[in-house]
């Protein structure tokens, strides 16, 4: 059958099948269920019209319309594919993918124009109670799997409507995990693990799409079953493995503009639901301010990230972010809250064979001269060897004291300054 009366059948089957199908059938009902019962009514539909299609066109017309009624269509099946992590539209003829770690384009033509593309960010973000139009033009919204998404439209998209979905990996990272993908090396592992479990603040900086969040995740491994977790997040993509947690998620504005709860505000609450640990996913503006200060009043072993190009950069940004709050702070005195509260920097970055790597380990120590005083423990080097190797600088960090004061033993051999190949056993696996 020509491809263009192929095309035909798929549209006239989509119509039927919107026509026949009532959504409340669909309640309380399972996405694979969905499924099933939408791909028996278009095959009853087939055999009413008369349809005789060859096996292999009569799968790919049934699973496309059933992608289009139930999933979101032309993209469906690269959300499926286990090897992409992130699905980019740049337009109607321009879709990229990152499949691991490196960035490919979509050879084939996905979508049949723009009405297509804003017909799967409907798809999204209807359920959602949000909208995307001329007057609300972009949106941050979450699968029902945890995937990140963004949309933006025309007149900020010149190209046409843009959606980019972050996926969200069912089965969260390992300690092992890292390590058996070249994140970093054991005695960082180490290191991290000691001071996650002696109640370190660590904020784990880097560019978009670096690993923070994972990381981040697996730093949560080595809190204590005992303690209270209280996690905060613009969108929701934190899944911890953990006995006591409670997860808020930043709500925004519904369309009539009202409704919206900020991260600032969840970071507000969090301090009166007596947390042992508050994660904040990313920080982006004045909730730093408080998380800073959450830091400094006996919440010790806070975790975050933020978007910084290196481990000073991430103090200054903190800094910058905290003076966007309402509170009107001498800068001097903000500083010195960001130098007293972050105990390690953990910067990440992403190399160009698409690997995510702990770039630096610093850790801040004090004020001097006014400015923070920033020490790299350990460190990356992309020109050892053919991949890169991570080493320790020789710098034993004052953290490592308060570790031991706290029960974490025999950290010294973790500083010797040379390649991190060796490790302690037992040390980093006790998560």
């Amino acid at each position: 059958m020509r491809s263009d009366a192929l095309a035909d059948v798929r549209r006239g089957l989509h119509e039927r099948l919107l026509r026949r199908i009532d959504a409340e059938q669909f309640e309380g009902i399972s996405r694979a269920e969905r499924r099933l019962r939408v791909r028996e009514e278009a095959l009853a539909i087939l055999r009413e019209q008369g349809h005789i299609l060859p096996q292999s066109a009569l799968t790919r017309v049934v699973n496309e319309v059933s992608d289009a009624v139930v999933g979101l269509g032309p993209i469906e099946f690269l959300l499926k594919d286990p090897d992409v992590t992130e699905v980019m539209v740049n337009g109607p003829d321009d879709v990229y993918v990152e499949r691991k770690g490196r960035l490919e384009r979509v050879e084939e033509r996905l979508f049949e124009g723009e009405e297509t593309v804003l017909h799967v960010i409907e798809r999204i973000v209807a359920p959602l109670g949000l909208r995307v139009d001329e007057s609300s033009p972009w949106v941050d919204a979450r699968l029902t799997n945890g995937s990140r998404v963004h949309a933006i439209i025309p007149p900020l998209s010149l190209r046409g409507p843009a959606l980019n979905i972050r996926k969200f990996s069912p089965v969260p990272f390992t300690p092992r995990d890292l390590l058996a993908h070249g994140t970093l090396g054991p005695r960082m592992l180490a290191f991290l693990g000691a001071s996650v479990r002696g109640r370190a603040n660590i904020v784990v900086s880097g560019g978009t799409s670096s690993g923070k969040t994972t990381l981040l995740g697996v730093l949560s491994s080595f809190v204590p079953d005992d303690e209270r977790l209280v996690t905060i997040e613009d969108a929701a993509e934190l899944r911890l493995a953990k006995p006591h947690v409670v997860a808020l998620e930043a709500r925004p504005p519904n369309v009539e503009g009202k409704g919206e709860v900020t991260v600032r505000d969840l970071v507000r609450n969090a301090l009166r639901m007596r947390p042992d640990r508050i994660i904040v996913g990313e920080v982006r503006g004045g909730e730093a301010l408080d998380m800073l200060q959450a830091m400094n009043t006996g919440h010790d072993g806070s975790l975050s990230t933020a978007h910084a190009n290196s481990a000073r950069h991430a103090l200054w940004r903190l800094e910058t972010m905290a003076l966007m709050s309402d509170v009107d702070l001498p800068v001097a005195h903000v500083r010195a809250q960001v130098a007293a509260a972050v105990d390690l920097v953990v910067q990440m970055a992403r190399l160009r064979d698409g690997r995510r790597v702990v770039y630096e380990i610093a850790s801040v120590e004090g004020l001097r001269d006014g400015d923070p005083v920033v020490r790299t423990v350990f460190a990356f080097r992309p020109r050892f060897g053919p991949a890169g190797a991570f080493v320790a600088t020789g710098e034993v960090p004052r953290l490592a004291e308060v570790l031991a004061e706290r029960g974490e033993e025999a950290l010294d051999e973790l500083f010797a300054p040379g390649s991190d190949f060796g490790g302690v056993p037992g040390l980093w696996g006790r998560a």
